[in-house]
């Protein structure tokens, strides 16, 4: 009987969001009798008490992983990555996010790890960035692409954009979706506990957003469309779950624009399916993305969603179907679309009964088929 093959995940950091819970899923759901799988990490984020949680997972910290770029810091996770690379001798290496990546990567090619693979929850340079420094991110993924085996993308625009960019060919890349617990969310319950807890109205229109309140997300955005929506429905209420550096600035904004307690800032939310089970309208106001797992909540959930349009959203979003799709930055066009919504119950009805093909987007399904891959890229017989 073949041994279990060691297969060491690497990410940044493990704050809430998608590719961090979908790193923690997969390394705790692989089979365990074809992979022994372990986890590197920067410590100091929530997720890191689901990561000791883990059982059967080799876990290795590497403190001096941080997210903001810091040579001196960067070196040293560096060697700690090595460190750990050495000791684990896994025979593939799978690196998550920008800087897990670049450095993740090449601590493999130094330590002559078999096989490596990489994951793009959206690449590391972005149209938020000034173009000196987005041009030294888009060099230094070229030249980390010289040592991976294989790439994964969670969308499809963001394998195009590779192989535009000349990272990857596309036989180099594989489209494994981003995965959720589909049952979960086909009948979500909980919403009017959830409600009394966050002191929203039972009777209240309520419109959400999931995420992390960061740039990328634009969450002044979505305050700036809720002072609109509030405007045109006066009883609607405002909730954004997450946490992140931009969370007092959208608390200012929305009292500055007199939402009041109509909005709510609960900080991350532990039970999604009762949010969505409770929620009028979902709302994503994205500058950029890999594939959002919010959106592909709120459509398994049945709930009609406003999103931008980027990268890997139109791949989740039917537009007119499921929700509408607005350009990134349309505060106006989005808060219009949300008004209509909520105005129009019978919309909102069809858009929450569309049919719908989400089985794509299991995460039962995207664990086989990391499984599946490892296997085709080490020759492992099932």
């Amino acid at each position: 009987m073949t041994d279990p093959v060691s297969v060491l995940h690497v990410i940044t950091r493990l704050e809430p969001g998608g590719a961090q819970r979908n790193t923690l899923y997969t390394v705790g759901h692989l089979d365990r009798k074809a992979f022994r799988p372990a986890l590197a990490w920067g410590p100091g984020d929530l997720l890191d008490r689901e990561a000791v949680r883990l059982e059967g997972v080799g876990l290795y910290p590497a403190p001096a992983l941080v997210r903001e770029l810091r040579p001196v810091a960067d070196i040293r996770a560096l060697g700690q990555l090595r460190r750990i690379i050495r000791e684990l001798a896994p025979r593939i290496v799978h690196t998550h996010s920008s800087k897990a990546g670049i450095l993740g990567r090449l601590a493999a090619r130094l330590e002559r790890t078999p096989v490596v693979v990489h994951s793009i929850h959206g690449f590391g340079f972005t149209p938020l960035q000034p173009a000196p420094l987005r041009a030294v991110f888009l060099s230094l993924e070229r030249l980390a692409a010289r040592w991976t085996d294989h790439f994964i993308a969670v969308s499809e625009a963001n394998a195009r954009t590779g192989v535009a960019l000349g990272i990857f060919e596309r036989g180099a890349v594989s489209i494994i979706r981003s995965g959720i617990r589909i049952g979960e969310l086909r009948h979500p319950r909980g919403g009017p506990r959830l409600r009394d807890r966050l002191g929203i109205p039972q009777d209240a229109p309520l419109v959400t957003q999931v995420g992390n309140f960061k740039p990328q997300k634009a969450p002044l955005d979505f305050v700036r469309l809720a002072a609109a929506v509030a405007a045109a429905v006066p009883a609607a209420h405002f909730l954004m779950a997450g946490d992140g550096p931009l969370r007092p600035a959208a608390r200012r904004l929305g009292e500055r624009l007199g939402l009041g307690e109509r909005l709510h800032l609960p900080g991350w939310l532990d039970d999604t399916p009762a949010m969505y089970s409770t929620t009028g309208v979902a709302v994503l106001t994205s500058r950029f993305e890999g594939l959002p797992r919010a959106a592909v909540e709120a459509v398994a959930a049945g709930v009609p969603i406003v999103a931008t349009a980027v990268d890997g959203t139109p791949e989740v979003v039917t537009d007119g179907v499921t929700g509408f799709l607005v350009d990134p930055g349309d505060v106006v066009g989005a808060a219009r679309a949300v008004i209509r919504l909520l105005r129009d119950g019978d919309l909102a009805q069809r858009m929450a009964s569309a049919p719908r093909e989400l089985d794509q987007f299991d995460i039962d399904t995207m664990v086989r088929q990391h499984e599946d891959l490892y296997r085709w890229l080490r020759g492992i017989n099932r």
